[in-house]
């Protein structure tokens, strides 16, 4: 396996449980990823989109992997901007392990510089949203 372009840390006080509703369920994700949903039935071979509130398609793909509640890998392509688009499919692992009180949560990424740049952009702040949503319950008023 090649070493992935971004990675990225972060823990949660909460469960498990609660941690992979929140990353799955698009009710959740809209609340602190800037109202865009991710849309899957989270099985091997499935289809995965980034859907914003007024129906565009940010990102699709497939899921390659999955352990539910541990780990999933993405395979996925960028669809909005051009430059973006045109890098090709990237890749995206989510892992989740219990740690004490908390749920340590890693993102991985691997693709084109313009996709790696946009991502290392945006999931600090998604991830800022998800973990306020998880431990007060509301997600942060971030600048998207």
């Amino acid at each position: 396996m090649s070493k992935p372009d971004f990675v990225y840390v972060t823990y949660i006080r909460t469960t498990i449980d609660k941690l992979w509703e929140a990353l799955t369920k698009p009710e959740f994700t809209r609340q602190y990823w800037f109202g865009i949903e991710q849309r899957s039935d989270w099985t091997k071979g499935a289809s995965w989109q980034l859907v914003a509130q007024d129906g565009r398609v940010f990102d699709s793909g497939e899921i390659v992997e999955i352990e539910p509640k541990r780990r999933v890998v993405i395979a996925w392509h960028h669809q909005v901007y051009d430059e973006m688009r045109a890098e090709g499919p990237g890749q995206a692992t989510y892992e989740l392990e219990p740690v004490g009180e908390a749920v340590k949560l890693t993102i991985t990424h691997s693709g084109g510089p313009k996709l790696i740049a946009g991502v290392s952009r945006g999931w600090p702040s998604i991830l800022a949203g998800l973990k306020s949503l998880l431990e007060t319950g509301r997600a942060l008023d971030m600048p998207k």
